[in-house]
């Protein structure tokens, strides 16, 4: 069983690299999430290190050895989780996880139907099934800083005083004003916007209503 390896990316394809190990070159298939963060993980030497989930893909009477690769534990332990969803086999989840693996956690952990119907090879009943199964599971793989939402800059100082002076011209006073947007930034940092942090302060104040 390959666990990890360690080589000079030679060629990338769609869904794989070829990795140089000295004199033997391994195809591994890696998925759009992951590649999107690959060169990041290059070290000074140029040298990557993948770990790897390796199965045996059935085809007719052979067995095909096929090598998945991430650049952390953490991705790979997403996407064995997201394999266990029935009828989502290894291949079908590389070309699934399209988009940043914390947007996906969060989609399943929000039951967001409509983003995970956007992810290559996933309708309907597919998407149902995976918030059946994973949601609750997932939360923590929302936390990953690969360009989800969460990575998205903590409001700026404009974009607060631009909420502000909105909440001014509905007649609140200035300090309830700037207290209630720090209220809402503090609850949702991934507020990137002067309608987030408002629509935040609206489900604030309902909820102490």
């Amino acid at each position: 069983m390959i666990s990890q390896i360690k080589g000079k990316i030679q060629k990338k394809k769609q869904l794989s690299v070829i990795l140089d190990v000295g004199e033997i070159s391994y195809e591994i298939m890696v998925s759009p999430a992951v590649m999107k963060n690959i060169d990041d993980s290059r070290g000074e030497d140029g040298d990557i290190t993948l770990i790897t989930y390796h199965y045996y893909q059935m085809d007719k009477s052979k067995a095909i050895p096929v090598l998945v690769g991430f650049v952390n534990e953490i991705e790979k332990e997403f996407f064995e989780r997201f394999i266990t969803v029935s009828g989502v086999g290894p291949k079908a989840a590389c070309r699934a996880l399209s988009q940043p693996i914390s947007v996906i956690a969060d989609a399943i952990d929000r039951g967001d139907m409509a983003l995970l119907k956007t992810l290559p090879g996933i309708g309907e009943q597919k998407a149902r099934e995976i918030i059946a199964k994973l949601q609750g599971r997932v939360g923590k793989f929302g936390l990953i800083k690969d360009g989800g939402p969460h990575d998205r800059p903590a409001a700026k100082e404009d974009i607060k005083d631009e909420a502000t002076n909105v909440l001014l011209q509905l007649q609140y006073k200035k300090n309830e004003a700037r207290d209630m947007v720090e209220a809402a930034v503090k609850r949702n940092p991934k507020a990137s916007s002067c309608e987030d942090i408002l629509n935040e302060v609206y489900k604030g104040r309902s909820k102490n209503g």
